[in-house]
């Protein structure tokens, strides 16, 4: 392919009207999202309710191509999880009384420096986690079927479109009208949340991960829950909240280690062919690197410099100073790393949990301020919640056949759109609700941010995110899926149970499938329908989110 047909590919599908759409789009989405993640401390991933909404605005305008739409979804969606790495975090200084020690100027330094670095890393890593590993990235493959689909229509579509729309309506039944709890099965026992989370979503995620991924993760909760916070305090060693103490720690420290595994046996290795693009077989390289299997001198200097941009935004804009900006940059270059595995493995991006790990590496060895280590934190969350969200989006393109720097390009002006829209909204809630609007029991809950803030103060067990850390690296030094195992310890029991649940039944529907004659077939519609399922929760998660925006402004 020449330069000119190659740069031709990448520009179309990254077209005005597309551009337009999205920003639009982007608004609107990344609105919602500071709001649901403040309401509801959580934040369904857009990226279907987005696919479709660009696909049907796009054919308005009588174009047809999946691959314009995709990168059209892509800047709308982009601004949702700069968003929700504010909002997990930020609160969280209002939460502690300090609302006068920021302003917007600081927020907007943190969300642009947290956008910078998340770019960068994705672009570093993109081959080594989408081209050439397996992970399945269940958003993104969702994404990818649901666009598909509306091409090929017939039995296909009615598949996705049906299961998405069955989940939608369990969705609104279960959100909206309050028909049904959001947690089933429940059981009293203390520190431990056991029940099965009322969730086609996770089921969808389960179904999708399957296999020794989500048996992993399932063991790690199981040891987390049972082993040590309901054995530890049985057996007289610890009472309950410490246990749920030394579970959070050792969780953090799992995930820490996988990240430090990851860099330490597959990326610094490769460091230099990671970043130049290289490694690729003759036939995939083109001379622009439009197919995004390499990137050009200028492309190199541009990255390099948002990564110096970034640490400069640390550094002087945050007032952290040369040491501290030098380990922000690198420890979120590692978690934007394990960002990019967790949404791989499961869907999930523990964002301000990564955000977390990083400002208590920072308080043990700096003077930084109370205020100053949630802007660390927030700086980490935004880069890891955008690298979950352009990871996905790589994937959907891989498999729809979207060139990955029309996609980055893409990602590019909504992340940057999102940090202004995300601070904006902020801003607003603050200013319309006061500093006591925020925190447990409050108007907005900001259960995540209400976590950075318990933190704040430092690591609940040493020994145990020590230990965690040192498991963390050997697990995945021998091929073992540490940051599931991780993700079990830490989560709530509930959303890994349910995940196992999901796993479950795709063991027995794939069981029951290799006794007919169409198994591959029987495959492919199992994958559909779980799309489906994860894609219906996900748009009906955004529409009831918007409703909030507008019932927020109303009230």
């Amino acid at each position: 392919m020449s330069t000119a047909g190659s740069r031709a590919s990448w520009r179309g599908q990254l077209s005005p009207a597309g551009i337009a759409i999205g920003c639009i789009g982007c608004v609107i989405i990344t609105a919602s999202s500071v709001y649901t993640a403040l309401k509801m401390g959580a934040l369904p991933w857009p990226t279907i309710f987005t696919s479709i909404v660009a696909l049907f605005l796009l054919r308005a305008f009588g174009r047809r191509s999946l691959n314009e739409a995709n990168v059209t979804q892509i800047v709308m969606s982009a601004g949702s999880m700069v968003a929700g790495g504010l909002a997990f975090t930020i609160p969280g200084i209002w939460m502690l009384g300090l609302a006068d020690e920021v302003s917007w100027v600081e927020m907007l330094v943190v969300a642009l420096a947290g956008t910078l670095l998340g770019l960068v890393c994705t672009a570093a890593i993109r081959r080594r986690f989408v081209d050439e590993s397996d992970l399945e990235y269940p958003i993104g493959t969702a994404a990818a079927e649901t666009l598909m689909a509306t091409q090929t229509g017939g039995v296909t579509g009615r598949r996705l479109f049906g299961s998405m729309g069955l989940a939608g309506l369990w969705c609104v039944a279960r959100d909206a009208l309050g028909l049904m709890p959001t947690l089933l099965a429940q059981l009293p026992i203390p520190g431990v949340s056991f029940g099965i989370y009322n969730s086609p979503q996770m089921l969808a995620v389960g179904f999708l991960v399957g296999g020794f991924a989500v048996a992993f993760w399932f063991l790690g909760a199981l040891v987390g829950n049972f082993g040590i916070i309901v054995g530890a305090p049985a057996a007289g060693l610890c009472d309950v909240a410490t246990a749920q103490g030394i579970v959070s720690s050792l969780g953090m420290g799992l995930m820490m280690g996988s990240g430090v595994g990851v860099v330490l046996k597959d990326i610094l290795p490769h460091a230099a062919s990671v970043l130049r693009g290289r490694g690729a077989s003759a036939n995939e390289k083109s001379d622009d690197a439009d197919a995004g299997h390499g990137w050009g001198r200028l492309e190199r200097g541009t990255l390099a410099l948002m990564v110096a941009a970034a640490a400069l935004l640390v550094c002087i804009g945050l007032g952290l100073g040369p040491v501290v900006a030098v380990a922000v940059v690198l420890l979120a270059f590692v978690t934007t790393i394990m960002s990019a595995q967790s949404v791989g493995q499961t869907g999930i991006d523990p964002m301000e949990i990564f955000g977390l790990i990083v400002l208590l590496a920072v308080a043990a060895f700096s003077s930084a301020s109370q205020v100053q280590l949630f802007y660390v934190a927030g700086v980490v969350a935004v880069a890891c919640g955008l690298a979950g969200d352009v990871m996905s989006d790589f994937k959907t393109g891989a498999i729809i056949g979207t060139s990955p720097r029309a996609m980055w390009v893409g990602q590019a002006i909504g992340a940057l759109l999102g940090t202004v829209v995300a601070v904006a909204v902020l801003v607003t809630l603050f200013s319309a609700y006061g500093p006591g609007a925020f925190g447990s029991g409050q108007m907005f809950v900001s259960a995540q941010a209400s976590v950075v803030a318990t933190m704040v103060s430092g690591i609940p067990s040493v020994p145990g995110f020590v230990i965690g850390l040192l498991g963390g690296i050997a697990l995945y030094w021998a091929g073992l899926p540490a940051m599931m195992f991780g993700l079990g310890v830490y989560l709530p029991f509930y959303m890994s149970l349910t995940a196992a649940i999901g796993a479950g039944v795709k063991w027995v529907y794939d069981r029951v499938s290799a006794r007919g004659d169409d198994s591959e077939g029987a495959e492919e519609r199992g994958i559909m329908v779980a799309s489906g399922v994860l894609g219906g929760e996900s748009i009906v998660g955004v529409v009831i989110a918007l409703a909030s925006v507008v019932s927020g402004l109303a009230g």
